[in-house]
């Protein structure tokens, strides 16, 4: 009888991973710190960087320039140097002068006089208000006593500078009373304040026209 064949085992079974379910992963732990320390402090939160600052609206502002008080005093000597020359150029007309010729001459020598101290205001006070309120002030002044410098002038060429001082002793007023009565015979001379109003206004207008053309520093 022949051998008989060994019986054949089973072959093993291999369990196939893929049809094994799929483990849940678990929450990945932060890893503890080892040692003794204590846990790392957090970082600040991350802060966007703040926008820089805008500027106010028409740029910083800078510093006003000019010098008031040296606009008037400046101001102030050469309207007293222009009264002098309309107080000479008076005593040098006045014979023949008619009442217009002289108002006209007396208005003349306010604007002049008020032209020439505004420009030097505005010049030196730049936009300063006090050297275009100084500048009004100073060229009122002007027209008014180079009026009355030209009274004096004139009495001392007619009579004599010792006439002068005696009238000047007693009535000290006699050249502003000869300002506001003029030749009216004892009324008011409206010329007279119209000069002052007038002398003012230019010296004001001129004064912050030209200094509103000032570069400030």
């Amino acid at each position: 009888m022949p051998p008989q064949a060994p019986a054949q085992q089973p072959a093993p079974v291999f369990p196939n991973p893929y049809a094994q379910p799929v483990p849940q992963q678990l929450p990945q732990q932060q890893p503890q710190p080892t040692g003794f320390g204590y846990a790392p402090f957090p970082g600040p939160p991350q802060t966007h960087p703040a926008p820089p600052f805008a500027a106010a609206p028409g740029g910083p502002r800078p510093g006003r320039s000019g010098s008031p008080v040296a606009a008037v005093v400046l101001a102030f000597f050469v309207s007293v140097l222009v009264s002098l020359l309309y107080g000479g150029a008076m005593v040098l007309t006045y014979e023949d002068q008619s009442l217009t010729i002289a108002n006209a001459l007396y208005l003349t020598h306010a604007s002049v006089n008020a032209a020439i101290v505004g420009l030097l205001a505005g010049l030196l006070g730049h936009r300063r208000s006090g050297a275009h309120v100084g500048a009004a002030v100073v060229a009122a002044l002007g027209a008014f006593f180079g009026y009355c410098n030209a009274v004096l002038l004139i009495a001392v060429e007619r009579q004599s500078p010792s006439f002068v001082v005696d009238v000047l002793g007693e009535e000290p007023f006699f050249p502003a009373k000869a300002w506001w009565y003029g030749a009216t015979g004892g009324e008011i001379d409206w010329f007279s304040p119209l000069g002052l109003v007038l002398a003012a206004v230019i010296g004001w207008g001129v004064a912050r026209l030209i200094g509103s053309r000032r570069r400030q520093g």
